[in-house]
């Protein structure tokens, strides 16, 4: 004796669930299908949830490793390089911003 019925066709199956919930009360059919919304917006919630928000990977940050024993003058003199090279780029991208405004024609 088999414990699950044969496979129906979806025909059948609709049939069967129409004459099920027409023997219902409107109440009864109603809760029922906010049952199944809320059910379908849990799962589709769920979906959808590990790819809203994800965390960046962390970063590595690389730091420089002074000597203890630098002079001021040495500080300084490493503080002014560094001044100059960020310098440097902050005037290279404004000129590449530049060409682009000028090929864009937006002077």
């Amino acid at each position: 004796m088999p414990v699950l019925p044969r496979p129906s066709s979806p025909r059948v199956a609709w049939a069967d669930l129409r004459a099920f919930l027409s023997r219902r009360s409107r109440e009864k059919n109603i809760a029922a299908v906010c049952a199944l919304v809320a059910t379908a917006v849990i799962v589709v919630a769920f979906y959808y949830d590990p790819q809203v928000n994800t965390a960046p990977p962390p970063t590595v940050v690389y730091v420089e490793s002074f000597r203890a024993d630098r002079t001021d003058a040495q500080i300084k003199a490493d503080q002014q390089k560094d001044q100059a090279a960020k310098d440097a780029a902050k005037a290279e991208r404004q000129r590449q911003f530049r060409q682009l405004e000028k090929k864009l024609g937006m002077e």
